[in-house]
């Protein structure tokens, strides 16, 4: 699998997931359903963007290697 295949499989990950909540929390809205959501998707979130960001400068780089190595 290459990186922005592994990308594409976290984005339709976290998408899936956060669909799944959002029916979840239209019919469970209480404290520990907000505490579920700030302390574990919310930062789950943020950590898969920093992922994806790290996976495009990574695969850049990748590419850039391979040029340099032809």
């Amino acid at each position: 699998m290459g990186v922005y295949e592994g990308r594409g499989q976290l984005s339709k990950a976290m998408k899936d997931l956060m669909n799944r909540w959002y029916d979840a929390k239209s019919k469970w809205d209480d404290a520990m359903s907000k505490s579920i959501e700030t302390d574990h998707l919310v930062p789950l979130e943020m950590d898969l963007r920093n992922a994806v960001g790290a996976m495009e400068h990574i695969a850049q780089v990748l590419a850039q290697v391979k040029q340099e190595c032809q």
